[in-house]
């Protein structure tokens, strides 16, 4: 029984190794799978260069063109007027903006136009039997004498004779000094010099005005300017009276402005030079903040592509026979979001958006009409 088990056993391990054995080669002749290649879409355009304008963007604040700041000279009470001394308040040219109490230096300017009269009416005589020749024109002058109104001039001095004793009864010294009293006797009001607003009103009808306190500020809201600072690697391309595109932060409204003045100097610490941007409109008020895009040349054969579309070594990606590659490339300007290039050969196909994780040698395939339809 014994050697009959022993039998069994050893056929059975022998078929089984037959059947291992057979089913190891039949696996050895099989041909194992190829993991398939990874093709990736991209997308790209085909080159074409053309002129870039190279427009420098800038922002800033508007400020009146014309404008002063109001400050007394003479020390009085702010006496009303007809109109309201208020921010916002229009006026016309040569309309009183303020006005203060002159009645008592009034009084002294006339009492000075006074004694100047007297003065002159006390010589006629003498002018009459020293000075005949002279006499008719200091007659016409007292009475072209106006208490109410400016002291003329005094008559043209003919003679050395006649000005020593013009000057030595004290005429030309009391004239200048009545001139001085009624130039400080107009400083009591303050007229607009043109049409515009009040844009800050420091003080109320009724109060007490001191010399040299700050009064408020009138400007024109026809004409503003923008100041901006550009580069001054820029500074030899701008030029006075062009043209410049002008919008609002929102985007919502444009304007068009010009170059009316280009420093002459350059910042030392930021390295910029100043511009300024006139533009008129209506809608424009003083203190808006806007956005110039200010036009500084034409480049010549380039293209404009996205900032990141540049890698750190100045190169981009580019599509041959379905392979990514790279090129050398001349940045020229850089704006917030653009960059324009030189040295890019028309006709080639360049990536239009970042690809992630691209390198030299991928497989990639552009992405057309037709895989956006089967997307």
């Amino acid at each position: 029984m014994r050697k009959i088990l022993l039998t069994v056993l050893g056929v059975l391990f022998i078929v089984a190794a037959i059947f291992v054995a057979k089913f190891l080669i039949d696996n050895k002749n099989k041909v194992k799978p190829v993991a398939p290649k990874v093709i990736k879409l991209v997308f790209a355009d085909t080159v074409k260069n053309s002129t870039i304008p190279i427009v420098i963007p800038a922002n800033g604040n508007l400020t009146a063109k014309r404008r002063f700041e109001l400050y007394a000279e003479v020390e009085g009470i702010f006496k009303s007027g007809s109109v309201l001394f208020k921010a916002g308040q229009p006026y016309k040219k040569g309309q009183t903006l303020i006005r203060i109490e002159d009645s008592e230096y009034y009084a002294s300017v006339q009492s000075a136009k006074s004694d100047l009269y007297n003065s002159i009416a006390a010589i006629m005589a003498d002018l009459r039997l020293d000075f005949p020749e002279v006499f008719p024109k200091w007659e016409a002058y007292l009475r072209s004498f106006d208490l109410n109104k400016a002291t003329p001039k005094l008559p043209e001095m003919s003679s050395e004779k006649e000005n020593y004793f013009i000057t030595g009864r004290s005429i030309v010294s009391n004239y200048f000094n009545v001139k001085n009293l009624e130039q400080r006797l107009s400083k009591y009001m303050i007229r607009t010099p043109f049409d515009g607003i009040l844009t800050e009103a420091l003080v109320n009808e009724g109060t007490l005005i001191r010399s040299g306190q700050k009064l408020g500020e009138f400007i024109d809201p026809s004409v503003y300017e923008m100041e901006v600072a550009i580069s001054k690697s820029f500074a030899s391309l701008l030029q006075v009276g062009e043209s410049v595109a002008l919008n609002n932060l929102e985007g919502t409204e444009a304007y068009t402005g010009k170059v009316s003045r280009v420093n002459g100097s350059v910042d030392v610490t930021t390295q910029t030079i100043q511009v300024f941007i006139e533009v008129k409109d209506e809608k424009l008020k003083e203190g808006m903040y806007l956005e110039a895009n200010v036009e500084a040349k034409d480049e010549e054969n380039a293209i404009e592509i996205d900032r990141n579309l540049l890698l750190d070594t100045k190169e981009i990606f580019v599509v041959r026979d379905s392979v990514l590659d790279v090129i050398p490339v001349k940045p020229i300007h850089f704006s917030d979001t653009k960059v324009v290039l030189k040295d890019v050969p028309d006709g080639s196909v360049i990536v239009s958006r970042p690809i992630q994780g691209g390198y030299s040698g991928m497989l990639v395939k552009i992405f057309t009409e037709q895989e956006s339809k089967k997307n």
